[in-house]
């Protein structure tokens, strides 16, 4: 996972990064997970799909695996969501220790 790089999408007018906010069912209120895409292309066909009128608000950044860490640390995601596939989509959520 550190080794290879990761896609983001963050919007423009405030630097925030896409997000997903599982609805657990339970009381865990404020878990957040920041949406990681393996592919720039997979991170465009993602906006394109669920986002297609406000894809321009958007930018795609990339990260490498080991800035990773910091970048969950700093803005105090619960862990990530690594999108498996942007059209359904499906998600695989991990947590960080």
């Amino acid at each position: 996972m550190f080794s290879q790089s990761y896609y983001l999408i963050l919007s423009k007018a405030d630097g925030r990064y896409l997000i997903a906010q599982p609805d657990t069912g339970d009381d865990s209120a404020g878990t957040s997970y920041l949406l990681m895409f393996r592919e720039h292309f997979d991170a465009l066909s993602y906006l394109n799909t669920h986002g297609a009128d406000v894809a321009d608000r958007f930018a795609v950044e990339s990260v490498s695996g080991t800035q990773l860490k910091g970048l969950l640390k700093r803005w105090g995601f619960t862990g990530v969501g690594i999108v498996q596939d942007p059209l359904v989509p499906q998600i695989e959520f991990l947590e960080q220790d």
